[in-house]
């Protein structure tokens, strides 16, 4: 039987098939959770499911169904067709039956990815990358699951732990009390104890008093009576409180039973919230409460090997694959655009001829024929050449750019409660600047007519200038006004003249217009999400308010705009825990599938997409960076160009001014040479002036020190060896040391007459007299400023003299500003910087050393990356400023519902408060903006944004959902700069890497060359075995063995997986026999080595080390377990089995994923020098944060959000602590908003500089920690995939170490 093709190969059809996706997509958009869909929906879902089948089943018929090439079921995208289906056949099969299920009709939407080009190119990709996606799964899933294990070994049922009533106090005093002790915020901040056994930091003893009325109090209660006998005392109560003295385990667990160890299920969640860095903060301090302090150890290892790790490995992974496998489509796409490029030009060429023809018809003569008039034209053309040349002058485009720049000046300053006369003068500097700008739009139609409209720049001021003229002539209410902000946009004309800058903007524009594909997919992926959030949480996420109304979650999936943008913020991790604790409550724990699935698709896999296409934009910007740099030059200076010059010509003529400006460097560069020639020696002395002596003489004595001691100077030449003594450096390090020692014992609780406080002051004197000894000795042996070596020549001795300057500055301002609280006190922390000098053992360690470098050598580039990010954030600060501005206050008071005004709310006794983040003015709103930029707190702020009513208005719920434009368009685009970050640390790290790799191949080769030649073959070391030994020789080295041994491994994990809380004896009799029979199985392998080998080669791999570590290990731990030693340990040293799955790491033999083991281990023997850096880094940081921010009291009247007793900076250790929560980002606006309160009348642990100081404290860590050094792992990760893939797909070398040799005498 034949059957025509063209029917279902024809375009028409595919149109059909995309206008019936779209049909579903909005039939899906119009589903409301709890409500019957209509008719029209029920016909448009009938319509769409008889289409696709209908063409399912014409497309099996035409081409066959399966068995052959080029049949139905051998395509992929036929194949999801065929899969979705059949999953709606099935809903209808489960609906007729009575189950409304309606799960596959939501991946409906899916069938577009086959249909439009683009999306099919990004997830052919994808499905390409998949094996190594799926390895990167399995590496991810492992670390997960041993963590997890770890977890339920230590802290099974330890969250469950409050504090009951050791008696019963409420039979006893007819009292009403809780069986367990809850804060006044409940179990949203559940109090968890340690028992008294245990080492946890809380304990039932640390249960705050009972208040009554406002009132602590402090009686106990009287044994044996009635609480309505108890005698009448003034300011007097019982402490309930003091009674709940037993620590035990309960039945809930924090977050609504979200968060525990009870069971390996729990124990996945908990870990995967730790790794997203959102929300593992409160973790990682109830289980310090519960167990013990250094459990902190634990979550730092996880956040470092899960997120800063395998997470970026993922990132690295799909970066990688997604730019090799793009590399043809963005050539085939380029082409395209070429393509069309020169047809629009062939266009754009013919109606210019055509328009030279008419005009030339036109005006054959100046007079017209019939009445004699003059062409008008001919008597304007000079005056027209005359505007043509002004428009063309630099002049002109310099009094432009001046004028652009004067404009945002009166946007800039603009603020909330500005003087009226400020207003005016506003408005009138509004009109001039309109005025500029409509005389300069007019002038350059009459220069260039409607050659004008070809620019895109000249298109995009013609609509800033209707749009200004319009809000002036209309005297709107100030809603255009926002558009005037997009005057900044025209800065990008002064490109030209930041070549480098320029760019990093072409990269930015590549990687946006780059990126088009991968929003339309990322937005269906949302789409479908959301859809399929309606449909499982819709209605569920609900809470009651203190007043008893229930109120819906702002983070819900009632409607389809908030499941978008709840499934955004899921996609950037901003609080996306609380909405699994919500969903999980309301629902199931299984709702918690939906979630990892939402963030491994869309932020592991999609958005890391766009990692790549950055990186990919970095990497192909040499070749084309000419192409764009003209391409920008000609459209961004369209109007200081004359109409007939070409792109080439002006690149000739860049060219010739920076060949002129060589010529004029080297000439400058000459003139001290010529000065400085012997013929100058000729001068007679007695002609030259004082000065010129002078001058002369210091240049004859450029080489004395101090223009005295010269380089035979016995004393000079004692200072020189003196000062290049091994002896010298090591004190000078031994002082530094415990310079940075007594630096970490400041703390602002040192009692000021106290032995420590005398000797960290004497200290400081005597470090300092050290260093300036130092610093003399240096200078009078090497000279201070002139001479080849001199003291200044060398950067790192201008940081130690800098700093020497800087500590005798500290002491005179110590001793001027003793007992006072003012601003001088704030240069005591200069003397931080001492702790750089440890620094100059970089030049020994060449892996730190290549990290230092990449971190200077993107200096440069960050610093442009920081501008764009300034210019983005004032462009959208001033939007902000214009829409928000005194709009972000709100009333604090007992019952608000009614509160509709400012007024109202003073008069009932209130407080009208501003919120920390607000937009009242351009630096507030910078603020506001850079807290949104890290992905912290933006959700919060977009709520306000959404509430803001007018100023002086209470806000209220959602009163303007447009302006989700306003924040989400803002993610969008940090999204693009901050992976920016990224690719610039990638670019830098792979020049500096591969500049170091010049030299270290030159001697591998070498090397190579002098051990590997002329190896004579020698005879097998196992060749006299006898035939028993031979044999176990063969087993030990045969894939068999590995694998059973890897089976072993893992069945060994999952049996320890079994174990959970409140377990049955059967289980623990289970994995304890089979832990033995594990145990047993290890020892004969080991044993089986060794005879195999024999102990000399046995002990040469490194692998059988491991082997040994584990079966000693896993003996020690079966003895404790034996002799019940274990409740002896402050640890429970059975985790220590866990140390098992390492073994798995050997046995791995699939190329890929020993690639990615090569790639982790790489990575941490180069993660370990820039934690160097991190270090560095928080060592300042943190004192600087206890010198700051040490005297912060939070209580219960003024209570702090997100300082605490867990995060604050009494004292170093714990201000490295929050400072590493900072440096995650997990909450760490909220800790700066506590830093930015207003001091009380009263308070003397508040500083009033804190204000600004602060927010350029967190500011600068936050761009160092967050997005340059974790950046730089990043960095590490893609270099150590690159070399684990060039080793492994380089053949077979003689010259490999004996590490990387399978197994001695492997054939």
């Amino acid at each position: 039987m034949c059957f025509d093709l063209n029917p279902i190969s024809s375009t028409w059809l595919d149109y059909v098939s995309v206008l019936m996706v779209l049909l579903s997509c909005w039939s899906l958009a119009m589903y409301k959770p709890g409500v019957e869909k209509s008719f029209i929906q029920e016909m448009a879902d009938a319509v769409v499911f008889v289409f696709f089948m209908v063409e399912m089943l014409m497309k099996m018929v035409a081409l066959g169904a399966f068995g052959y090439e080029g049949s139905y079921l051998r395509s992929i995208w036929h194949k999801l067709d065929f899969f979705i289906n059949c999953g709606e056949v099935l809903d209808y099969l489960m609906e007729s039956v009575g189950m409304h299920l309606k799960f596959c009709q939501v991946l409906g939407p899916m069938r577009l990815i086959s249909r439009v080009p683009s999306i099919r190119g990004v997830m052919t990709v994808l499905i390409d990358a998949m094996p190594m996606l799926a390895n990167v799964l399995i590496l991810y899933i492992f670390v997960i699951h041993v963590f997890g294990v770890v977890g339920i070994q230590l802290w099974a049922g330890q969250l469950r732990n409050r504090c009951f009533l050791g008696e019963d106090i409420p039979g006893m005093y007819n009292v009403s009390l809780s069986p367990f002790f809850m804060t006044k915020y409940g179990e949203e901040f559940p109090f968890i104890c340690s028992p008294d056994a245990k080492t946890g930091m809380r304990h039932c003893h640390d249960v705050p008093p009972y208040s009554e009325n406002g009132q602590t109090c402090s009686l106990a209660a009287p044994h044996h009576a009635p609480a309505d006998l108890f005698p009448t005392v003034a300011n007097a109560c019982v402490n309930w409180n003091l009674y709940y003295n037993v620590c035990r385990a309960g039945e809930l667990n924090p977050h609504m039973g979200a968060i525990n160890f009870d069971n390996i299920a729990y124990a996945w969640i908990t870990i995967f919230q730790v790794v997203t860095l959102e929300g593992w903060s409160p973790i990682m301090f109830h289980v310090m409460d519960a167990y013990s302090f250094w459990s902190f150890l634990f979550f730092i290892l996880v956040t470092i090997m899960g997120s800063f790790i395998m997470m970026n490995v993922c990132a690295v992974v799909i970066a990688t694959q997604f730019s090799e496998h793009m590399r043809p489509e963005t050539e085939e796409q380029s082409a395209a655009a070429a393509l069309i490029t020169r047809l629009c030009r062939k266009f754009i060429n013919w109606l210019q001829r055509s328009y030279r023809d008419y005009k030339r018809r036109n005006s054959v003569s100046p007079y017209d024929s019939d009445d004699g008039r003059i062409d008008a034209s001919l008597i304007c053309r000079p005056y027209l050449r005359r505007v043509k040349k002004i428009v063309n002058s630099k002049l002109f485009d310099q009094v432009i750019m001046v004028a652009v720049f004067l404009s945002i000046l009166p946007m800039v300053i603009e603020h909330h409660k500005q003087p009226k006369k400020l207003t005016s003068m506003l408005q009138i500097s509004n009109i001039i600047f309109t005025v500029i700008f409509v005389v300069e739009m007019i002038l350059k139609l009459l220069a260039l007519s409607w050659r004008y409209f070809r620019d895109r720049n000249n298109l995009f001021d013609f609509v800033i200038v209707i749009i200004s003229l319009w809000e002036i002539i209309a005297k709107s209410d100030g809603r255009l006004s926002v558009l005037r902000a997009f005057r900044l946009l025209r800065f990008v004309r002064l490109l030209h003249f930041l070549p480098y800058l320029k760019r990093q903007l072409l990269v930015l524009k590549r990687a946006i217009e780059e990126a088009a594909s991968l929003c339309i997919l990322l937005f269906f992926i949302i789409f479908m999400f959301s859809i399929m959030g309606m449909h499982l949480f819709g209605g569920h996420l609900t809470f009651k308010t203190p007043h008893g109304d229930t109120i819906v979650d702002r983070k819900n999936f009632d409607t389809l705009v908030w499941s978008m943008v709840t499934v955004f913020q899921v996609l950037t991790q901003e609080d996306w825990n609380l909405v699994l604790y919500n969903a999980m409550a309301a629902t199931s724990p299984w709702a918690s599938l939906y979630f990892v699935a939402v963030i491994a698709v869309g932020k592991h896999v999609l958005l890391n997409i766009l990692v790549g296409i950055v990186v990919q934009s970095f990497h192909d910007r040499g070749p084309t960076s000419s192409e764009q740099d003209s391409s920008l030059s000609s459209s961004g200076s369209a109007s200081s160009t004359p109409a007939n010059s070409t792109p080439e010509s002006s690149s000739k003529a860049d060219d010739n001014e920076e060949n002129s400006s060589r010529r004029r460097s080297a000439a400058v560069n000459s003139a001290p040479e010529e000065d400085s020639a012997p013929s100058a020696t000729n001068v007679d002395n007695k002609s030259l002036n004082m000065i010129q002596k002078v001058l002369r003489w210091c240049k004859e004595h450029e080489d004395c020190s101090f223009y005295m001691l010269s380089p035979r100077n016995k004393f000079r030449i004692f200072c020189q060896r003196l000062i290049s003594h091994k002896m010298f450096d090591h004190m000078i390090l031994l002082f530094i040391v415990l310079s940075c020692i007594t630096i970490a014992m400041e703390r602002p609780g040192i009692d000021p007459r106290s032995t420590e406080r005398w000797i960290l002051n004497v200290s400081l004197y005597v470090f300092s007299a050290v260093f300036l000894v130092e610093m003399l000795f240096k200078v009078l042996a090497l000279g201070l400023l002139f001479g080849k070596d001199s003291y200044c020549s060398s950067s790192w001795n201008v940081v130690d003299g800098l700093l020497v300057i800087l500590s005798l500055v500290h002491i005179f301002v110590s001793l001027a500003s003793s007992g006072k609280n003012n601003m001088l006190g704030i240069l005591k922390v200069l003397r931080l910087l001492r702790t750089l000098r440890p620094l100059r053992v970089i030049k020994r360690a060449p892996k730190l050393k290549l990290a230092v470098e990449a971190l200077i050598a993107s200096v440069k580039p960050i610093g442009n990356i920081v501008f764009i990010s300034c210019v983005f954030f004032i462009f959208y600060g001033i939007l902000g400023v214009q829409l928000f501005k005194g709009k972000f206050y709100y009333c604090v008071g007992p019952d608000t519902r009614n509160i509709t005004n400012r007024m109202e709310c003073l008069s009932a006794n209130y407080r009208w408060v501003r919120k920390t983040y607000n937009f009242d003015n351009l630096p507030q709103a910078l603020m506001s903006l850079f807290v949104m930029y890290s992905q912290d707190g933006w959700v919060n702020l977009m709520y306000d944004g959404l509430d803001a009513v007018g100023v002086d208005k209470q806000p209220v719920r959602n009163h303007n959902q447009w302006m989700l434009i306003f924040f989400i368009t803002f993610m969008i685009m940090s999204f693009f700069l901050l992976d920016m970050f990224i690719g610039v640390m990638v670019e830098t790290f792979h020049q500096c890497q591969q500049e170091q790799k010049k030299g270290d191949e030159e001697a591998l080769q070498g090397q190579c060359m002098d051990t590997c030649v002329a190896v004579p073959e020698q005879r097998p070391y196992y060749a006299d075995y006898c035939p028993v030994r031979r044999s176990i020789h063969t087993l030990s080295t045969s894939n068999f063995l590995d694998l059973f041994m890897a089976f072993i491994i893992f069945i060994s994990v999952l049996m320890m997986a079994f174990e959970h809380y409140n377990q049955p004896p059967y289980i623990d009799k289970l994995t304890e026999y089979s832990y033995y029979v594990f145990t047993a199985i290890l020892i004969v392998e080991v044993l089986l080595k060794l005879v195999a080998f024999g102990v000399r080669r046995f002990m040469q791999i490194s692998w059988n080390l491991l082997d040994v570590a584990v079966v000693l290990i896993s003996i020690i731990c079966a003895i404790f377990n034996k002799t019940n030693m274990k409740h002896r340990f402050p640890i429970n040293p059975s985790i220590l089995r866990v140390l098992r799955v390492l073994r798995l790491a050997q046995v791995l033999k699939a190329k890929k994923i020993r690639v990615l083991l090569e790639t982790i281990i790489k990575t941490l023997s180069q993660v370990g020098n820039i934690c160097l850096l991190f270090a560095f880094f928080f060592f300042i940081y943190a004192a600087l944060g206890v010198e700051l921010f040490g005297k912060l009291e939070c209580t219960e009247d003024y209570p702090c959000l997100g300082l605490h007793r867990h995060a604050n900076f009494k004292h170093f250790g714990m201000a490295l602590l929050t400072l590493y929560q900072v440096c995650t980002g997990d909450n760490w606006s909220v800790i700066m908003k506590d830093t930015l309160r207003e001091c009380r009348p009263g308070d003397h642990g508040c500083l009033s500089y804190l204000s600004w100081v602060s927010p350029v404290c967190f500011f600068s860590f936050v761009v160092m920690a967050q997005f340059v050094l974790v950046n730089l792992v990043v960095a590490v990760i893609m270099q150590a995939l690159e070399d684990s893939t060039e080793e492994n797909q380089q053949p077979a070398n003689l010259c490999l170490p004996r590490e990387e040799e399978d197994v001695p005498g492997s054939e």
